[in-house]
C-alpha cells in the first residue's frame, strides 16, 4: 500500500510580494488617438448592448519575440476577449472620483471603472473579427492607440457573465433596487 502524499503549504513557501514586474506583449493600433471621443467603456459601442452604436475597429498587435503568433491558435472560434491593458498615459490616481454617470457624487474609486486607480490595470470586452498571424482585429474598443497589453484571455460566458448580479450604486442610477438585484 502506497503512503499517502502529505498535503503541501504552498502559501508559506515563498514571500508574499509587495511589487511585481509584467511584460509588455503587444499593443493596440486603435483609431482612437486622445481621450476625449474615446468610448468610456468598450461595449457602449455595441449595438448588441442597449445603447450601442457603431463600434470601431482596431487590432491587438502582439510582440512576436514575446509571444509567437501559435499562442493565438483557436482564439478565432470565440467571439470575444478580454483585453488587460496598461494605461500607460494615467499618472496619478484619487481614492475618489465623480463618474460621469448619474448624479455627481464622489465614489470610492474601486467601486467605480475610472481609469486613474492604484494601477491602471485596464480591462475590456472586445468583440474577435479576426486573427492573422500575431494581430487580432477586434471590435468596440476603448483603448487608446498605442496601449500596451498585458494579456489576452477569451471571454467563456459561462464563467465570465452574471446577468443577475447586483450592481450597487449602478443599479440605483438605473432605477433598480440594489437590494434586489437586476434580475432577481
Amino acid at each position: 500500500m502506497a503512503k499517502p502524499i502529505p498535503p503541501k503549504d504552498y502559501i508559506d513557501a515563498v514571500e508574499r510580494p509587495t511589487s511585481v514586474t509584467l511584460d509588455v506583449i503587444g499593443y493596440v493600433r486603435s483609431p482612437y488617438r486622445e481621450r476625449h471621443g474615446t468610448p468610456r467603456q468598450a461595449t457602449v459601442g455595441d449595438p448588441a448592448h442597449p445603447g450601442g452604436d457603431d463600434p470601431l475597429r482596431g487590432w491587438l498587435v502582439l510582440d512576436e519575440s514575446k509571444v509567437p503568433a501559435k499562442a493565438l491558435k483557436d482564439l478565432d472560434g470565440f467571439d470575444y476577449v478580454w483585453v488587460i491593458y496598461w494605461m500607460h498615459l494615467n499618472r496619478h490616481w484619487r481614492p475618489q472620483v465623480k463618474p460621469p454617470r448619474g448624479p455627481r457624487v464622489a465614489r470610492g474609486v474601486l467601486a467605480t471603472r475610472a481609469p486613474h486607480r492604484p494601477n491602471p490595470i485596464g480591462l475590456s470586452a472586445c468583440r474577435v473579427i479576426e486573427v492573422r498571424g500575431h494581430e487580432v482585429c477586434v471590435e468596440g474598443l476603448d483603448m487608446l492607440d498605442e496601449t500596451p497589453i498585458l494579456d489576452i484571455k477569451p471571454y467563456v460566458p459561462y464563467a465570465d457573465a452574471f446577468p443577475t448580479a447586483a450592481c450597487g450604486w449602478v443599479d440605483e442610477i438605473d432605477g433598480r433596487d440594489p437590494a434586489e438585484g437586476p434580475g432577481r
